[in-house]
C-alpha cells in the first residue's frame, strides 16, 4: 500500500456528490423533522412542505430559465425524467431519432418502444474522437420524426454539444427536442429557451449538489406530455384520470419533500456563489489535468479534447468542456487501475462503460472501457496534481 494512500480525494463526481454545502445537509435534516407531505393536509407540516415544493419549483425555473415554474416536474433523479419525457411523448409508429452520446436513461426505454410498439428508431453515430455527425442528424430528421434526443455533454468525454444547432433541425423539421442536462446542471449556465430546448432533464445529486432522489423535467408550455405514472395527487380525487393541470398531471404519489427541500438549498447556495464561476473553476481543472495527462506518455485520454489546443491552452474562452474526463494506460485494464487509484492512493474514479454503450462503441473501448475522472467545485488544484503523479507513478509501474 502506497504511504500516502491515507488521502482522500474524491474525482467522481460525475457519478454523484460527496462534499456538499453544509446547508444542504441543515436543510434536509431541519425538513426531516419539520415537513408534512404537501397537498395532504391543511396543517403547519404540509402546508410548509407545500411551500418548500413551491420555492424549489421557482428555483429550478429560474436556473434553467424555465419558462413557468409549474411547468417543473419533481423527479427522483434524470433516469425518471428522461422516462417520463419518452414515454410521455412518443407513440407507436412514431420516429425518434436519438444519439451515439445518450445514456442508458434515454437509449433503454427507446430500444424498449423499438421492440414493444413499433417505433421507428434511428441513431446518429460518432467518429473515433466521439465527435457527433450533425449532417447525419440532418438527413435523419424528417418532417414525421415526432422526437429528437440529444445529451448536452457527454458523461464519459465530456465533449459538449450544440445543443442549439440539433435545436434547428429538429424545430426545422416540427420534433420535439429532449435534452438530457445531467452532467451540466449546476456545472456551467443552461438556458433552455436560448438553446431551443422542449423538454429538458436533470438530476439533483451531481453538480447541483443536491441529495439523491432529486431530479426534475421541465416542459415548454405547449408540449403535450402524458402521464406515464398514475395514482394519488392530493387533488381531484374522484376523477378516473390524472389531472390536466400542471405539475400534478404527471406528479403521483407523495413528493421526495425533504430531498426537494435540500435541493432548494443547493440552488440558492449555487445562485449566491453563481454558475459562471463553477463553470471557470471547473475548466479551468480540466485544463490542468489534460495537460498533465499529454505529458505523462503512455495514456490515452478519449475525446475531443486532446487535440483542442485552443481549450487546453485557454485561447479562446468561448470553447466549452464539462468536467469529465475518461482515459486509459497502457498495461493496465482500466477496472485494475482504477482499483489500484483507490486502494493505493486513495483517489475515487470510475472505470468500465459507464452506461453509455454507444459512446465505447465509438471510441473503440467496448472491450477495455475506460477510467473516468471528474471534477466539482469542492475539487481543488491539489487534488488534479496529486492524481496526476499517481497516474504517473501506476503508468512507470511505480
Amino acid at each position: 500500500m502506497h504511504p500516502q494512500s491515507r488521502r482522500r480525494v474524491y474525482l467522481n463526481c460525475a457519478a454523484t456528490s460527496v462534499v456538499r454545502p453544509p446547508c444542504v445537509t441543515e436543510e434536509v435534516v431541519r425538513a426531516l423533522g419539520s415537513l408534512g407531505s404537501s397537498g395532504r393536509g391543511a396543517g403547519g407540516r404540509e402546508l410548509g412542505a407545500a411551500r418548500a415544493v413551491m420555492v424549489a419549483r421557482e428555483r429550478v425555473c429560474r436556473l434553467f430559465n424555465g419558462a413557468r415554474p409549474e411547468r417543473v416536474i419533481m423527479c427522483a433523479n434524470a433516469t425518471m425524467a428522461l422516462n417520463l419525457a419518452i414515454l410521455g411523448t412518443v407513440r407507436p409508429g412514431d420516429h425518434v431519432v436519438a444519439t451515439a452520446w445518450d445514456h442508458n436513461s434515454v437509449l433503454r426505454p427507446l430500444f424498449a418502444l423499438r421492440d414493444e410498439r413499433g417505433v421507428n428508431l434511428d441513431v446518429v453515430g460518432a467518429d473515433e474522437r466521439g465527435a457527433l455527425d450533425l449532417d447525419e442528424l440532418a438527413r435523419l430528421v424528417t418532417p414525421g420524426t415526432r422526437l429528437v434526443t440529444c445529451t448536452h455533454a457527454s458523461n464519459l468525454t465530456g465533449d459538449v454539444c450544440d445543443v442549439a444547432a440539433v435545436a434547428r433541425i429538429a424545430h426545422g423539421a416540427g420534433a420535439l427536442l429532449l435534452v438530457d442536462c445531467a452532467q451540466t446542471a449546476g456545472a456551467r449556465p443552461v438556458d433552455m429557451q436560448a438553446l431551443g430546448a422542449d423538454l429538458l432533464a436533470f438530476t439533483g445529486h451531481k453538480a447541483l449538489m443536491a441529495p439523491q432522489g432529486t431530479g426534475g423535467l421541465i416542459a415548454r408550455p405547449g408540449v403535450e406530455v402524458m402521464p406515464t405514472l398514475r395514482g394519488g395527487t392530493g387533488v381531484r380525487s374522484f376523477d378516473e384520470r390524472m389531472p390536466e393541470a400542471w405539475p400534478e398531471h404527471l406528479e403521483a404519489g407523495t413528493l421526495n419533500a425533504h430531498g426537494i427541500a435540500g435541493l432548494s438549498a443547493a440552488l440558492a447556495w449555487l445562485d449566491d456563489l453563481g454558475v459562471e464561476r463553477v463553470h471557470h473553476h471547473d475548466l479551468a481543472l480540466v485544463r490542468r489535468f489534460a495537460k498533465g495527462v499529454r505529458s505523462l506518455g503512455g495514456c490515452t485520454l478519449y475525446g475531443g479534447l486532446p487535440r483542442d489546443l485552443a481549450l487546453l491552452d485557454g485561447s479562446l474562452p468561448g470553447r466549452d468542456h464539462a468536467p469529465v474526463l475518461a482515459l486509459n494506460v497502457g498495461g493496465w485494464e482500466s477496472s485494475a487501475l482504477a482499483l489500484a487509484l483507490e486502494e493505493r492512493y486513495g483517489i475515487s474514479v470510475r472505470a468500465g462503460a459507464h452506461c453509455a454503450p454507444l459512446m465505447h462503441r465509438a471510441l473503440g473501448t467496448s472491450r477495455t472501457g475506460a477510467v473516468r475522472f471528474s471534477f466539482g467545485w469542492f475539487t481543488s488544484d491539489q487534488d488534479v496534481d496529486y492524481a496526476l503523479d499517481a497516474l504517473g507513478r501506476l503508468a512507470r509501474g511505480a
